[in-house]
């Protein structure tokens, strides 16, 4: 699998996230100009992969109602359960990738991204100590491009996972 990085215009990125559509709501009404690749979905939640991935296998989570809140919208359970999905979930990368870690949190603001999502980033083995972490997730050092091939393996290989 050939993993190349390539520079994104960040200006663009900034304009889009906080231009008052929500990407997510968006994409679950089926919206094609916020077209993502599934990759694992419940009743109450749905794990995509990302569009402008630092990482190959950048995967974000997201409930499937509107919420802006990490913890205060949700009930204990609710998020309990969200949790767990994204545990799944991230597991079945850690198993497909072998990372040497697996990233997981969440961002956004009500500025940009407000609907909760969570991001799972696997940090590939051998990647130098200064572009681990926060570099690793930086959309300033590019964004990995690969094939739509190589793309929908991983899903298979995650959805294969997921099913075990």
């Amino acid at each position: 699998m050939q993993i190349e990085k390539t520079a994104i215009d960040l200006d663009e990125l900034h304009k889009a996230s906080a231009a008052g559509s929500c990407f997510i709501c968006e994409f679950l009404r089926g919206n094609r100009d916020f077209k993502h690749h599934i990759i694992h979905e419940s009743e109450s939640a749905v794990a995509f992969l990302s569009r402008f991935p630092t990482l190959f296998g950048y995967t974000l989570v997201a409930p499937k109602r509107h919420v802006e809140q990490v913890t205060g919208d949700f009930s204990e359970k609710e998020y309990v359960d969200l949790q767990r999905f994204i545990y799944r979930v991230g597991e079945a990368i850690r198993n497909v990738l072998k990372p040497e870690r697996l990233y997981i949190l969440s961002l956004g603001s009500q500025s940009a991204n407000a609907h909760v999502h969570w991001h799972i980033a696997p940090l590939p083995p051998g990647i130098p100590l200064e572009q681990q972490q926060y570099h690793a997730l930086m959309h300033e050092y590019g964004v990995v491009t690969t094939c739509e091939s190589d793309q929908l393996d991983f899903i298979r290989r995650v959805q294969a996972e997921l099913q075990e």
